[in-house]
């Protein structure tokens, strides 16, 4: 089975009507009957990558038990419980980080990790409006955290990677600042503000507002990594069938901070892909698909990812972003927005020489 094939299965799994309910038990996919240990392995390697592994395993293994496929069935079982222990043992982490913060007074905000629940993300991200020396000493004083070594990337965005004895799991916040250049103030200024109480597992965090949360992960996809993951795909999805998402207020918000057409976008993309595998998208207003810049149709499919293009797609909805900035005069936000492609050409150029990004991206 191929990388692109086992996307495509993984799609199939995820995003069929009943998100696996509708789908006869029967028979398991062909693709997953006859498969090799090490294929399978493979495959759960592209979920793990993609976020998806408790997703998707809990409804192969439904599959594949109503299919008495017994092995096959020994492995889903064998790989959903290594991953439900690996959350677990990061949650409990994440909830004592957040604890401990609420007890110092600090107001932390949970980001883009747990969009993905009952899945989690590889590292556990914060947002807070604090000093960062004075989070740095605290995270040292109070888990025995040591920064990890920061890329140029890193600096920009003003966020630190702590590692944390007995935790697998990066524990990154973000201070004072969004976006990969941390030209994102305006949204950073109100997230702790929206931010709500969210019911996850046996805790309670801080999460992002719906609006908030798909402006980062548009941040995070459309202006940053220019690539999807199939969680993305899901996880809004799921947000946008339970009827939360206040498109009014999305518009508002992503008008001031400069990336309207981007959230536009990065919808009608997962609208398109919704559509090609559960035969309907989602009903995005006509002002959504007014603002778009392109669709499901430019994504492709490359290295474990759906692919955004960046030329001339991505580079566009970049232009877009910084001549707003320009146009309200928030230079020092632009200045700082502007040094994102020569980063990215730096990265580029050390990929090519070294084998590695590392400390530039």
């Amino acid at each position: 089975m191929s990388d692109s094939s086992a996307m495509v299965l993984l799609s199939r799994l995820l995003l069929q009507p009943g998100g696996g309910e509708a789908r006869s038990f029967s028979a398991a996919p062909f693709e997953v009957a006859e498969i090799s240990k090490e294929k399978f392995d493979a495959l759960v390697a592209l979920a793990n990558t993609n976020h998806v592994v408790v997703r998707s395993l809990e409804v192969l293994l439904r599959m594949l038990r109503g299919a008495q496929q017994g092995i096959c069935a020994e492995w889903a079982a064998g790989a959903l419980q290594t991953e439900r222990r690996r959350i677990d043992h990061a949650m409990s982490f994440l909830h004592a980080i957040c604890a401990a913060f609420a007890e110092e007074g600090y107001e932390a905000t949970v980001i883009k990790s747990l969009d993905h629940w009952p899945d989690l993300g590889s590292d556990l991200d914060l947002y807070i409006n604090a000093n960062p020396e004075e989070i740095c000493r605290f995270m040292s004083r109070r888990f025995q955290a040591r920064i990890a070594p920061r890329s140029w990337g890193d600096r920009l965005a003003c966020k630190w990677n702590f590692l944390i004895p007995g935790l697998p799991e990066a524990v990154e916040i973000h201070m004072g600042r969004l976006g990969q250049t941390g030209e994102q103030m305006a949204i950073a200024s109100w997230l702790p503000g929206r931010a709500r109480l969210g019911r996850i597992g046996d805790y309670t965090f801080r999460v992002p507002a719906i609006s908030d949360r798909l402006m980062i992960s548009t941040l995070q996809r459309m202006y940053r990594h220019f690539y999807f993951r199939l969680c993305d795909i899901v996880d809004t999805a799921t947000i946008a069938s339970s009827d939360a998402i206040d498109y009014d207020d999305l518009r508002s918000s992503a008008i001031t901070a400069g990336i309207w057409e981007g959230v536009a976008t990065y919808l009608t993309i997962v609208s398109d892909y919704l559509r090609q595998y559960r035969g309907s998208g989602i009903e995005l207003p006509s002002f959504v698909t007014a603002a778009s810049r392109f669709g499901g149709k430019d994504v492709y499919f490359g290295r474990g990812f759906l692919r955004i293009p960046i030329m001339p797609q991505s580079a566009k909805l970049y232009g877009s972003q910084l001549s707003e900035l320009l146009r309200k005069r928030q230079l020092q936000n632009s200045a700082r927005l502007g040094l994102l492609p020569w980063l990215a050409t730096a990265a580029l150029v050390g990929q090519r020489i070294t084998g590695s990004d590392k400390g530039i991206w």
